[in-house]
């Protein structure tokens, strides 16, 4: 083998070869250079921009774009919130391999984002933010959509990304990319501090040049690792699980992230333990199994709740125990309860006084099922029973609420998930977020079988589903995906209908016209007593908003920003509309209005909702006192 060398004065040109170009250039001819690798699979870190463009970024990174940016494509989006939350949806349909990057003019194109930015580091998703700002120069005094603040001249409404990014850094001179930049894309790719990522750029440093050295844009590879579990924690944890007797598994978001599903599976099915899945979870058993319990917590089925109460060991398997699965910490009932955590991220593993497994989902996941057989730990066949039952008994609920049909009403909620369940094939995925979706998919969709759901409960950001279809669309351009929205969210946020029409991105839209914020309606109902403006009426003759339910043309809307549309008032119909819609190009839109107030059985997990402290309604004040009842019976701290 003849080896090359490098010469010494060939290696001093290389490194002192310099290019110059304005920093909106360099973040272009940057970005379009770094990859992300894992398990040898290797991909462009960042494949495109979105945008709105402003005066604050229309002569910089806009200028870049638009002569530099054939390896970087340009999305034109509609609203700045929106395009966050289309790099979102591309970012969980990559499992966090690859995001994309959003760019912004000054002042309220900027704060727009800031909604965005929290839903991403709430969730810990990737994503790149590049702000405008404010003239670094400061010479041309006062700028317009600028923040004066009376005691911090260096203050601007960008400072309003600091608590909700990961990283943030305001780049006031050219050369601070050459440090920015690296840090920026090893925070995005890092598991354990990725989340929003916030470059604030002032508008006239953008349109500033330097001589760039040319090896800082060369093609990197940003490899994303895997921390194997430590061996002395695999084995106490394996203790804990042989003496264990109704143990429990809770799978989140970290499975996925992981890509640890066959992992998963074959540790709950070796040992015999069940499985409940968190919002960001579903569908972490993607094949059916018999240790499958669905959606678990306050919006899960009565069988989850049941078994996570009489648990006495906790497997969290990548989820960072909110309040939702923890039912406000009162679920886990067994006097002597422990538990384990499988994270990432250290915080996270040290929850509840869980015995810590700070690493990777796949490998500790396989490192248990390993350990656990040469220890021969196995539930036993009473358990194992108990579960084939709870399972059964849950179905039967299923079936009998979500596809009956009350006499005089109109489609429920119910009817209208099991409709599209049914409809769903392998490689569709449908996202929701907010309103009373995720609580309804928890309970009823069946996610096995290559039907994905994505569920954005961490913020649980209304308006985040039709832009985060986008995103997936563009990560996945086999399958249908499926936006599913209440009529509230829709109205938040319609105007992405025309991204998807300019890209030629089909997605379809599932609006469940139910006249109102009905979820919280019924929250309201338990935790005031009466309902009060939530739902979408005229005023009456008193001035109260309890009038006739409001006209509203849906249908004519979505028409009018280019989408093809159905209407369907029955199960058949929305099956007939859903096979024309998938046959379709562009996107499409389908309405259905489903029965206002009728909801699928709740789980008996509690959600420490406060009630007025005091009041002179009698039905609010009941309601306080079974509050502080339930708190005192239920509530527990694990230390």
């Amino acid at each position: 083998m003849t080896e090359v060398r490098t010469s010494g004065a060939a290696l001093a040109s290389r490194l002192t070869a310099t290019m110059t170009l304005t920093v909106g250039q360099a973040i272009v001819t940057f970005l379009a250079a770094q990859y992300s690798e894992r398990d040898g699979v290797r991909q462009r870190l960042i494949p495109a921009m979105l945008g709105i463009f402003g005066h604050g970024n229309v002569a910089g990174l806009g200028q870049a774009l638009a002569e530099r940016g054939g390896a970087l494509p340009y999305h034109q989006t509609r609203n700045e919130q929106s395009m966050v939350h289309t790099a979102l949806g591309y970012a969980r349909a990559m499992n966090r391999r690859a995001t994309l990057a959003c760019t912004s003019s000054i002042g309220p194109g900027a704060t727009n984002m800031v909604t965005g930015a929290a839903t991403a580091t709430i969730n810990r998703l990737p994503v790149l933010l590049l702000p405008s700002d404010y003239y670094a120069t400061r010479h041309q005094g006062t700028v317009l959509q600028q923040l004066e603040h009376p005691g911090e001249a260096d203050a601007s409404v960008n400072d309003c990304f600091r608590p909700v990014s990961r990283f943030f850094d305001r780049v006031g001179r050219p050369e601070q990319l050459l440090t920015a930049l690296p840090e920026a894309m090893r925070v995005l790719t890092d598991p354990v501090e990725t989340g929003a990522v916030t470059l604030s750029l002032p508008q006239d440093v953008q349109t500033m040049a330097y001589a760039f050295p040319r090896h800082f844009f060369a093609e990197r590879t940003w490899r994303i690792e895997r921390r194997p579990p430590d061996a002395v924690r695999v084995a106490e944890a394996t203790r804990l699980i042989a003496k264990s007797r109704r143990p429990i598994i809770i799978a989140g978001g970290g499975v996925h992230y992981s890509e640890a599903w066959p992992e998963l599976r074959a540790f709950a099915e070796s040992v015999g333990i069940p499985v409940v899945e968190t919002f960001a979870g579903k569908g972490a058993m993607r094949e059916s199994s018999e240790m499958l319990l669905g959606g678990g917590g306050v919006n899960g089925t009565t069988t989850a709740v049941e078994l996570a109460s009489s648990a006495d060991l906790v497997i969290a398997a990548g989820t960072r125990m909110s309040d939702f699965t923890t039912g406000s910490q009162s679920l886990f009932q067994h006097p002597d309860v422990r538990f384990i955590a499988i994270n990432i991220v250290p915080r996270d593993a040290h929850k509840e006084g869980a015995l810590p497994i700070v690493a990777d989902a796949r490998l500790a996941l396989a490192a248990l099922t390993t350990a656990a057989a040469a220890a021969n730990a196995r539930t036993d066949s009473a358990y194992r029973d108990e579960i084939a039952r709870a399972r059964r008994q849950w179905d039967a609920v299923v079936r009998d609420e979500a596809d009956r049909a009350w006499p005089g009403e109109k489609m429920s909620q119910g009817q209208l998930i099991r409709t599209l369940n049914e409809v769903a094939k392998p490689g569709d995925c449908v996202l929701s977020a907010a309103g009373g979706f995720p609580g309804d998919l928890q309970k009823v969709w069946d996610a096995t079988g290559g039907r994905d759901l994505f569920l954005e409960f961490g913020y649980s950001c209304m308006g985040w589903e039709i832009p985060a279809a986008i995103g997936a669309r563009m990560a996945r351009p086999s399958g249908e995906v499926y936006a599913l929205v209440g009529d509230g969210t829709y109205l938040m946020n319609p105007s992405e209908i025309v991204t998807a029409l300019q890209e030629r991105l089909k997605i379809t839209i599932v609006l469940s016209d139910n006249h109102g914020f009905q979820i919280i309606r019924s929250l309201q109902m338990g935790r005031v007593g009466h309902h009060f403006g939530n739902e979408f009426r005229g005023r009456d003759d008193s001035g109260r908003l309890e009038g006739a339910y409001l006209p509203i043309d849906y249908a004519a809307n979505a028409a009018s920003l280019g989408a093809r549309t159905w209407r369907a008032e029955t199960p058949d119909q929305l099956r007939r509309a859903l096979a024309e819609a998938r046959s379709a190009d562009g996107p499409c839109v389908i309405i259905v209005e489903t029965e206002p107030h009728r909801y699928l059985p709740g789980t008996g997990a509690w959600w420490d909702i406060s009630v007025a402290e005091v009041s002179t309604d009698p039905a609010t004040s009941a309601l306080r006192a079974e509050h502080e009842k339930l708190r005192r019976e239920r509530q527990r701290l694990h230390f």
